[in-house]
């Protein structure tokens, strides 16, 4: 009687399983034809915005208003705007819609579609960036810190060279998904990433010799303080972009940089001395490293190559920076003498 009670008790157990069953396979089945269905609509979609995007662009290029009335004129104008404003909500709709890789993109990732097709999606791997930037952050300012005054091996400083090639490498990829996903990363900042891992694998092939023991503390000292900005940066810049997106005055996938931006104009103008800083020690590198290469006894060519690396870098960053002040202050002195 008891084998009897257990075999109807396992019968009914497996036919719940067996109803569960069917139930997820009918579900993964709607699934799988929304999937097709999505992937239909999104090619449509996709053609529909193309086409409308280019009969706007030949219908702006058809209008003129030589030989137009005043009132015509305004007309067209208004037209113009209104252009303006619909080629934005147009990109606004492709940024959740599947688009191809650019060249970068697609030799690392090859052709896939990296568009997250979600708002919750896309802020969630912006967060996961911002904190991957700040956990490296902190290992390369504790490693340059103990380089810099305990560990003097080759092998060590090797070690955090390849984190920097990994670092600024991995940045590169991450930030191409997020433009692919509607972040609007300036292009200089992009690219300072880039020739950022250029020149930390140069010094990772660097041998240990005079002159890379000359170079060396004053490497790991702009290392180390080049860390702590970015720290500080990180920490200012998440808090005015949480405030700025809560106003509506800020995109949500806008990032954290490494430099200065227009929006960092109310509130963490006091960073500016500490990125001026920074920049000028990437000159005085730049300076110290090419002074370098003509001493009779220089043959490392990462002598020469580093010192010009360090000085595209502080060219970019300086001026960059120095444009994004000019241009805030030239804008403030407008609005004052229209106040007025």
């Amino acid at each position: 009687m008891q084998m009897t009670a257990t075999l109807t008790e396992a019968l009914q157990e497996w036919e719940s399983h067996q109803k569960e069953f069917q139930v997820i396979q009918e579900n993964h089945q709607r699934y799988m034809q929304n999937l097709h269905e999505v992937s239909e609509m999104q090619s449509c979609i996709s053609a529909t915005i193309a086409h409308q995007r280019k009969s706007l662009k030949d219908f702006l290029q058809s209008l003129k208003t030589k030989g137009l009335a005043e009132e015509e004129t305004k007309h067209v104008e208004e037209i113009k705007e209104h252009i303006q404003e619909r080629q934005s909500i147009l990109s606004q709709m492709e940024a959740f819609l599947p688009k191809k890789n650019g060249i970068y993109l697609c030799l690392v990732l090859g052709n896939v579609n990296v568009n997250l097709l979600s708002k919750r999606l896309k802020a969630a791997y912006k967060d996961e960036y911002e904190k991957f930037k700040l956990c490296v952050t902190v290992i390369l300012l504790l490693l340059a810190f103990t380089c810099r005054f305990f560990v003097t091996y080759r092998f060590v400083d090797a070690l955090m060279n390849f984190l920097l090639v990994w670092y600024y490498c991995t940045l590169t990829v991450r930030e191409s998904i997020l433009i692919n996903n509607g972040s609007r990363i300036k292009g200089w900042w992009v690219a300072h990433h880039y020739i950022s891992a250029f020149l930390s694998g140069v010094i990772l092939t660097w041998p240990d010799g005079e002159l890379y023991q000359m170079f060396r503390r004053q490497f790991l000292s702009f290392c180390l303080y080049q860390s702590f900005v970015q720290f500080l940066q990180y920490y200012y810049q998440s808090g005015c972009l949480y405030r700025l997106r809560a106003l509506g005055e800020r995109h949500n996938m806008d990032l954290t940089v490494e430099g200065f931006q227009s929006w960092m104009w109310r509130g963490l103008t006091f960073l500016l001395p500490f990125l001026f800083f920074g920049h000028f020690w990437q000159l005085y590198s730049s300076i110290y490293l090419l002074s370098m290469a003509p001493v009779p006894g220089c043959k490392e060519w990462q002598v020469s190559v580093c010192g010009l690396s360090f000085l595209v870098l502080f060219m970019g960053n300086f001026f960059t920076t120095i444009a994004v002040v000019r241009h805030k202050l030239k804008n403030t002195s407008l609005n004052r003498s229209k106040s007025r």
